[in-house]
């Protein structure tokens, strides 16, 4: 697995940490396949603007993934590129938006990051929510990776 970060916040970031969480969430749901991640760090009106672009909404969100169009959804049947990697997507978490989070919901920054690098992922697969997120796959994946840490 490769996880390709960029900070554009003026926050460090711990990649052994997010390569940890990437690692755990691929072995969650049984991806054996070497696959390639891009996660981009930014800031509130990098994400606004992208959510307005791409899903037509006019407000910060806390994190936005683009996956890969020739995943076949969660039933992951992936292509075989030449290099043998695939590539995923690209996840983009804002950061203000994960830290004000991480303050409401009494938890650390770097637990609020590792969810929202969790969910992202799990969206770059297929996996949706759209019902009721609470008794979601998603979040039963979520509480598992978290387990194993």
């Amino acid at each position: 697995m490769t996880l390709l970060v960029k900070n554009f916040t003026q926050k460090k970031i711990e990649k052994k940490y997010l390569n940890k969480i990437v690692d755990e969430t691929l072995r969650a749901i049984k991806v054996k396949k070497p696959v390639e991640i891009s996660l981009v760090i930014i800031g509130e009106k990098r994400i606004k603007f992208l959510n307005q672009k791409y899903r037509g909404i006019d407000k910060i969100t806390d994190v936005l993934s683009f996956g890969n169009e020739e995943i076949v959804n969660k039933s992951q049947k992936f292509i075989s590129p030449p290099d043998g990697i695939l590539y995923l997507g690209e996840i983009f978490i804002c950061y203000m938006q994960a830290k004000r989070q991480a303050r409401q919901k009494k938890h650390s920054e770097k637990h609020e990051m590792a969810i929202l690098l969790i969910h992202g992922i799990l969206h770059l697969l297929g996996y949706d929510h759209k019902e009721n997120y609470e008794n979601s796959d998603m979040k039963a994946i979520e509480k598992k990776v978290f387990s194993s840490l």
